[in-house]
């Protein structure tokens, strides 16, 4: 953002952390693939036979944009989260703190490669959709910038849990027990509209309706709620997680402590 900037710095927090997903390729790659497709095989055999359409669009097709948030999430959330959680671990965190990095500059790299990661694997089970039902985007533009502020506004995210977090079963409090179930009763299988009038009113306290709504208006445009209402959402929480990070470094909250 300035001339001082120092992008050396943020290149090498970067790559170094792209460079865990070779390391871990089977984990980071292959096991939400064949988690998408069996997703494909359980709920197309077991719903998509009993449910042809919902609004005009196949129930295989309907569940694709749900199913991409549903990874984008959780691995934005995980990725950011374990890549600043490690460094504190071992205690190098105080060897960056110390560098001539700022604050800024830390959560540039390793919140972009966390959000890079998660959309680059947006990519592939969206490919990987395509294999098992037709896919269309109507507003391809609209998708990638829902993509790219989810994972972006998520990987923030994560990257408060791994400063937040003191020790590896922290980090999986939230994304187990409220990330995944908030997912799956945002809409991510269903329209919000077949619930009653009580429970549709219920789930609009759910954040994660606006942004799977918002998501899959992209593609079929059709939406549980207004689009912009969707997009204001993922910018308020975006700026809300960007706030947090700033207030961490500023008191130093579980960086010097």
């Amino acid at each position: 953002m300035t001339l001082g900037m120092n992008y050396y710095a943020v290149r090498a927090i970067y790559l170094y952390e792209m460079s865990r997903t070779a390391r871990t390729l089977f984990q980071s790659v292959v096991s939400p693939v064949i988690s998408t497709s069996l997703y494909f095989i359980v709920f197309g055999a077991a719903i998509g036979s009993r449910i042809t359409q919902i609004e005009g669009v196949s129930y295989g097709s309907f569940i694709v944009p749900g199913l991409i948030m549903l990874t984008l999430l959780t691995q934005s959330v995980t990725n950011a989260a374990f890549g600043i959680y490690f460094p504190r671990f071992v205690g190098t965190i105080y060897e960056l703190l110390s560098a001539p990095v700022s604050p800024f500059e830390i959560v540039l790299g390793y919140v972009g490669a966390a959000a890079t990661k998660s959309i680059v694997l947006g990519g592939i089970i969206l490919a990987t959709s395509a294999l098992f039902v037709p896919v269309q985007i109507d507003h391809p533009l609209w998708m990638f910038a829902f993509l790219v502020l989810t994972a972006v506004s998520f990987s923030l995210f994560g990257f408060i849990l791994g400063l937040w977090a003191n020790s590896f079963e922290k980090l999986q409090i939230v994304p187990l027990l409220f990330l995944t179930p908030l997912t799956f009763l945002g809409g991510t299988f269903y329209p919000t509209s077949v619930l009653p009038p009580f429970w549709r009113t219920v789930t609009l306290f759910n954040p994660l309706v606006y942004l799977i709504s918002g998501f899959r208006w992209s593609f079929f445009g059709i939406a549980d709620v207004d689009v912009s209402v969707s997009l204001a959402m993922t910018l308020f929480f975006l700026v809300i997680c960007m706030a947090v990070i700033w207030w961490f470094f500023e008191t130093g909250y579980r960086l010097k402590n």
